[in-house]
């Protein structure tokens, strides 16, 4: 079955990635920055950059990689996003770099002549990764992994099955996402949700340096000792602004074994559900992640999964409480073991591609469980995904990274399937959700879930961090050579 049939069996979210979870994403006043200004280390020349269309020849004979065109062999394939509804888009060409040279010669020969969005895994929920009449730089091909001791050097087109795979054969883990396809370089500039969050923090925290090339085809290191406003921006500023990053270095914690979980409740215990879980898992350790899926139809229907760094005799105690409180009996009842990687697996699902609808909400406070599930009254196939925040998400201050939502209980990724045909439609029947959950009391968003017809989104992804991360694109991109339809600007 797909990874989303997957979702709804077992209770499980996708989480992580604008390249975000498996699947996709008016311009609002300007918000108010409480954050500290940026330091003063030397930005980019703010030239006038050049015009007329690329000399596509001479970029291609400085490539290692390729460079494919309109026509030719091999583009109607590498153009493709994870999400076939965005098949239809023709960027004007695709480089695919096998190394950081090859973005930086293809930043330097179409910056200003053409649009520029790098794809790592593809999964941008609003298909800015495929630019109509723009070109496309594929990192998948720096894709190494070195995991030595606590550290890991990671390259920005590694995708998460991968990176799983090397930190547990090294014993180590690291806090991501669940889909296998996901690139780590998208999943970590926008943050990082996943299930080992509340334990370990977002993915983004964990990061100590990145290689980055930016808008004059320069490769910055930025880390808190250099370029530390760029450092600042890339920890949840959204993937795609700022420039490309090239390879990340993260630090690493010991591999934990984990227990699973999944609880199947009856129909109509939605509400009385969600309302005991909001509760529940504000309270609950930071060893324990757990999300509910709301899944629409006539009833709605609830699910609870998660997992718990610790065996499962003290799981089933925490699990029993939130049981007691719904005043609902689980249908059905799964609880497992497994070391790190088992359960990394567990939540990934499948890698084939969906054609789909998303948006997202935050919930900061409980929000009126009933106008919740009302909301999916009726709405077969479509699916509110609740995943818990808190623990070691809410320690560092809402400035201290880009990430505002440290205050968070839990995000809610909305989330429909569709087609061509249907993609209008399912639309607007997403936008009416997200409308009610922020009406409902859940505002906010997040940016691995961007969503182009989320009106508030400025606001809604970077809060008052946003003024900070437009004076960092003023520095390192003041010709927006890395726009797209909500990319930060200067």
């Amino acid at each position: 079955m797909d990874r989303r049939t997957f979702l709804r069996v077992a209770g499980v979210s996708a989480v992580g990635a604008v390249a975000a979870a498996c699947g996709p994403g008016g311009t609002p006043s300007p918000v108010a920055s409480s954050a500290p200004p940026p330091t003063t280390t030397s930005g980019p020349p703010t030239s006038r950059l050049p015009t007329g269309p690329p000399n596509w020849d001479d970029l291609r004979s400085q490539l290692t990689g390729n460079l494919l065109r309109p026509g030719t062999d091999g583009y109607d394939t590498a153009k493709r996003a994870f999400n076939p509804l965005f098949d239809s888009r023709n960027p004007v060409a695709v480089v695919t770099a096998s190394t950081a040279k090859d973005v930086q010669v293809s930043v330097r020969a179409v910056a200003g002549r053409a649009s520029l969005a790098a794809r790592s895994g593809g999964h941008s929920y609003a298909g800015y990764s495929v630019p109509e009449g723009g070109m496309i730089v594929d990192v998948a091909g720096l894709n190494k992994i070195d995991v030595q001791g606590s550290q890991a050097v990671i390259g920005a087109g590694a995708k998460l099955k991968d990176v799983y795979a090397a930190l547990g054969r090294a014993g180590r883990a690291l806090p991501a996402g669940s889909c296998p396809t996901v690139g780590i370089a998208g999943l970590t500039l926008g943050g990082g949700i996943g299930v080992l969050s509340r334990k370990y923090g977002l993915t983004c925290d964990h990061l100590s340096s990145a290689k980055v090339v930016t808008a004059d085809g320069r490769e910055l290191t930025a880390s808190a000792d250099s370029e530390p406003d760029l450092f600042w921006a890339l920890r949840g500023g959204g993937g795609g602004n700022f420039g490309i990053v090239t390879e990340f270095t993260f630090d690493t914690d010991p591999a934990p074994d984990v227990t699973v979980f999944s609880l199947h409740f009856p129909a109509g215990s939605a509400a009385d559900v969600l309302d005991a879980w909001q509760q529940w898992i504000a309270a609950m350790p930071p060893e324990l992640w757990a999300n509910c899926v709301v899944s629409g139809g006539s009833p709605v229907q609830c699910r609870v999964g998660g997992c718990y760094v610790g065996g499962a005799s003290g799981l089933n105690t925490l699990l029993n409480n939130l049981t007691t409180n719904a005043g609902a009996r689980p249908t059905q009842r799964t609880v497992k073991s497994l070391d790190y990687l088992g359960a990394m697996n567990y939540f990934s699902g499948s890698s084939n591609r969906q054609s789909f609808v998303a948006s997202s909400r935050i919930i900061t406070t409980p929000v009126d469980a009933a106008k919740v599930v009302a909301l999916a009254d009726g709405r077969a196939g479509t699916d509110l995904l609740i995943d818990g925040l808190g623990g070691k998400v809410g320690e560092p201050a809402k400035d201290a990274t880009a990430f505002w939502h440290r205050d968070a209980l839990a995000s809610v990724q909305i989330y429909a399937p569709a087609t061509a045909k249907t993609q209008t439609k399912v639309a607007e029947s997403v936008g009416e959700i997200a409308a009610g959950l922020a009406a409902a009391g859940a505002g906010g968003g997040y940016v691995n879930y961007i969503d182009p017809a989320l009106p508030d989104w400025k606001a809604a992804y970077y809060g008052d961090n946003a003024k900070r991360l437009q004076d960092v694109a003023r520095k390192y991109d003041p010709d927006n050579v890395f726009r797209f339809g909500q990319s930060v600007v200067a």
